[in-house]
């Protein structure tokens, strides 16, 4: 499956974990798509459903995206503004910081798309008054001619995806987007993991996981739950109470969130089901009944391992 890669960056982006996905996403279905934790996008522009509901806490996401939807941001629209603030970042010491206190102050979106391609390490992070604060990459020939090239084709993906379905962004909590969904819909959803990521936007505690546990649990339709299942240091433990009863698939993936291979941290990705997803099922398979007695063993990235906890 060739990937497509959004336009906005974020560390935790499911660009490589995205075909995972879309093999246990049900195919037999008319329904809505909906994200209750949109984030970059990539998911739902990926799978492509006809008709999809995205949504996110963070409101600079949502108004990047409705900006495309509109055409108020395009192609050539783009690419004149990155080669005019590409120059200047070029030649103006400090040019970063001051797009950054300009977006902080206007909240244009292509300043904010500006700052997630030159900011370090492709990060989203704001400070509890709703700053962002990521210092730049310091790589003042960010913007050269290929990169914006890059970039302006992932705007025109992204726009030919949205005028050809019916797509709907809403800035708004998973508390209201949840209940929106009918028995005929999917949910998918991506949350902050729980004990590993804390923003301005996005923070997360145990209440957030029970919500959201009691709201899935509650859905009469089908959902997926994108979390983290264990790394060589820790489990995720929410997996052996609330989330329990349903079944769970995991997959082993590589995180490189610096500058150094020392960086890059394997983690056991797990994706949670309220079905039985029949690609996975005519796979083989490790059952494991006993959450306790599993051995994390990390392989090497060219394998990984499937683990499915049966309901009860």
């Amino acid at each position: 499956m060739k990937v497509f890669v959004p336009p906005i960056k974020s560390q935790g982006i499911k660009t490589k974990l995205v075909p995972w996905i879309k093999e246990v996403t049900p195919q037999d279905t008319d329904g809505t798509w909906i994200e209750p934790f949109m984030g970059t996008g990539v998911v739902a522009f990926n799978i492509r459903p006809n008709k999809a509901i995205l949504a996110d806490t963070n409101p600079h996401l949502i108004n990047f995206y409705n900006e495309i939807k509109n055409d108020i941001i395009n192609p050539n629209i783009t690419r004149a503004y990155l080669e005019e603030e590409g120059n200047k970042l070029l030649t103006i010491e400090d040019y970063y910081y001051e797009v950054r206190e300009r977006f902080n102050n206007l909240h244009n979106p292509l300043d904010f798309l500006f700052i997630n391609r030159a900011g370090f390490n492709g990060m989203i992070r704001f400070n509890k008054k709703g700053g962002h604060n990521v210092p730049f990459c310091k790589k003042p020939n960010r913007f050269a001619k290929a990169y914006v090239t890059k970039i302006v084709n992932q705007i025109d993906n992204i726009q030919k995806i949205i005028k050809n379905s019916d797509y709907i962004f809403l800035n708004q909590s998973f508390e209201k987007t949840i209940p929106m969904a009918h028995k005929e819909d999917i949910i998918y959803c991506d949350p902050p993991y729980i004990d590993r990521h804390v923003d301005y936007y996005n923070g997360w505690n145990e209440a957030d996981e029970d919500k959201l546990n009691q709201l899935l649990d509650d859905f009469e339709g089908k959902f997926i739950l994108s979390t983290w299942h264990s790394n060589k240091y820790r489990e995720n433990e929410y997996l052996k109470s609330i989330w329990k009863k349903f079944n769970i698939v995991t997959k082993e993936h590589f995180y490189h969130l610096g500058g150094s291979e020392n960086n890059r941290s394997s983690m056991l990705e797990a994706l949670v089901l309220n079905y039985v997803a029949p690609n996975i099922e005519k796979k083989k398979v490790k059952v494991q009944k006993s959450f306790e007695t599993l051995l994390y063993v990390p392989t090497s990235n060219k394998t990984q391992e499937q683990i499915i906890y049966p309901n009860g």
